[in-house]
């Protein structure tokens, strides 16, 4: 019997996709340097929320009480003949002021870093004889792994937020331009109340009457919720200005005699029209959704102890003693940071990109 044939791929799919690569290859080398290190810390990050127990070596929720505050731990590089131990050792650390909680390494022993073991990228023999990359915070858990984990809230809210802003003020901006008269009126009128509220002390108001019995989830998504309620009148406004300019062009006079109807007009002639501006608002408007999270949790009003986000690791900060003594508790913000600066370059690079003025 003949062997059965194998499905060969259809001709247009593999050159559809060779289009892609070569255009992402070609944005890739315009790209400046600074747009290409923003796209590949944002690229770790989000690696980071996908695959967190694979970044993470320990439990973000584990409590090592023997070992709060401790400070990052130095690598070393193992000789060639202890390699079958592991490449990387570090000494472990004692505490010598339990009131200060000061540390000092212990020499006499050797803590091993195991590579791609257990289902971890890095990780050690044992829990109680940790190495702390990043140090740990107040309760002995391990600050890189609560970062790592942290990244599924604090990314992740960027993206969701965006997606139903992005959805609401393209939608809502693009019929309030299209049609105009009382149905523009009221959706301009509603937007501008909402623009002329103070957003962040709103979104307090808002995120304290969050019932305090509900999941990490429920709160999270109710947080993406407020946040997404608020933010898409702006967006909504610029769109429906670039939407009443658009409805008067030859095109979409012609697609409206021809009986097309209002609703197709909008999807397939107005919304297309305005896409490119609307993304690069979205790319922008990401920052914060991020910062947002961030100030609420660390005030208490977002995401809760024992789920870590990005902004609940900074609590420990408030307190100017504990920042002091412990300077690696601000690490966490320095992830926030790069990720809104990462944010900013790539939506002003798809600006230049996608503006037709520029070019």
């Amino acid at each position: 019997m003949s062997a059965p044939a194998t499905a060969m791929p259809h001709p247009q799919s593999v050159a559809a996709a060779a289009r892609v690569r070569g255009g992402v290859a070609r944005e890739w080398r315009l790209a400046s340097r600074t747009v290409r290190v923003s796209a590949l810390c944002l690229v770790l990050f989000y690696l980071f929320a996908a695959f967190s127990p694979f970044f993470a070596p320990y439990d973000p929720a584990y409590q090592n009480r023997a070992m709060p505050d401790c400070p990052p731990m130095r690598l070393h590089l193992s000789a060639p003949a202890d390699w079958p131990h592991g490449l990387f050792w570090t000494y472990p650390m004692r505490m010598v002021d339990a009131e200060e909680r000061t540390y000092a390494p212990d020499r006499s022993r050797r803590i091993y870093i195991h590579l791609f073991s257990g289902g971890h990228l890095f990780t050690t023999q044992s829990e109680d004889q940790p190495y702390y990359l990043f140090g740990s915070d107040g309760l002995g858990r391990d600050l890189f792994s609560r970062i790592v984990y942290g990244a599924r809230v604090s990314m992740c809210v960027g993206l969701i937020g965006v997606l139903i802003t992005f959805t609401l003020g393209l939608v809502v901006g693009a019929l309030s331009g299209y049609v105009g008269g009382l149905t523009d009126n009221l959706i301009m009128r509603w937007s501008e109340i909402e623009m002329s509220l103070p957003s962040f002390y709103f979104l307090l108001a808002l995120a304290a009457v969050i019932p305090p019995g509900i999941s990490a989830a429920q709160r999270f998504f109710l947080i993406v919720a407020i946040m997404s309620f608020i933010g898409w009148a702006g967006l909504a406004r610029v769109i429906r200005g670039m939407a009443s300019s658009v409805r008067s062009l030859p095109y979409v006079e012609a697609g409206r005699a021809l009986g097309g109807s209002r609703w197709r007009i909008i999807t397939r002639h107005v919304i297309p029209s305005v896409l490119g501006y609307a993304i690069v608002a979205a790319t922008l408007s990401i920052p914060g959704f991020i910062l947002g999270e961030s100030a609420l949790s660390l005030l208490g009003l977002g995401i809760q102890e024992p789920t870590p986000s990005w902004g609940n690791l900074l609590s420990q900060a408030e307190d100017p003693q504990n920042l002091s003594r412990y300077p690696w508790i601000l690490i966490p913000g320095i992830f926030i940071f790069l990720a809104v600066m990462s944010f900013n370059f790539l939506g002003d690079h798809l600006r230049d990109r996608l503006d037709p003025g520029s070019n």
